[in-house]
């Protein structure tokens, strides 16, 4: 684990996120693929309730505290009970919220050492502070790879033959 390296790749996400997704209409941002999974729009909302939530606050707690108190469970679907607002907006507030996330993980001055520090979540048990910040990437990397294969599958059946090469259009994620 390379923090560098997972600082640098965490820092594109609001970009790509935005050059996929703004100006999009509604019927590509909201399309989803049925009950219990998300929509491209939810994918987002739910990146940035993470940024304010989820990655940060438990980095912070593993340095202030270690194992000793059991990090919050994270509010996996906390953006579905959010008011709508237009996508730019969201992207905007995203791209802020990560922009002070990484702003503030800098300012922990964190060393190779502080990678190995422990924390504890309320299922996975004992974690180490790299295993975190690894976890931070691979889960933005995944929903990137989500919002694509939910884009792509509004074209599932319009592909014709070319399905067969298409593995994502049949692939279905449900919600995280």
């Amino acid at each position: 684990m390379e923090l560098a390296d997972a600082t640098a790749m965490l820092a594109r996400t609001p970009d790509t996120l935005r050059t996929l997704l703004s100006g999009l209409p509604e019927q590509w941002l909201r399309r989803d693929d049925g009950p219990d999974t998300w929509s491209a729009y939810d994918i987002l909302g739910h990146l940035r309730h993470g940024d304010a939530t989820n990655w940060l606050p438990r980095a912070r707690m593993i340095i202030e505290s270690g194992t000793g108190r059991a990090f919050e469970p994270f509010d996996r679907v906390a953006m579905l009970r959010e008011a709508p607002q237009p996508v730019d907006e969201l992207l905007t507030a995203f791209a802020d919220a990560r922009r002070d996330s990484l702003d503030q993980l800098a300012s922990l001055g964190l060393t190779d050492a502080d990678l190995d520090r422990p924390g504890s979540h309320p299922e996975l048990g004992e974690v180490r502070l790299g295993q975190l910040l690894s976890a931070w990437v691979a889960h933005d990397l995944t929903h990137l790879g989500q919002i694509g294969e939910v884009l792509a599958r509004r074209y599932r059946t319009d592909v014709g033959p070319w399905r067969t090469y298409m593995p994502a259009l049949d692939r279905v994620a449900t919600a995280e």
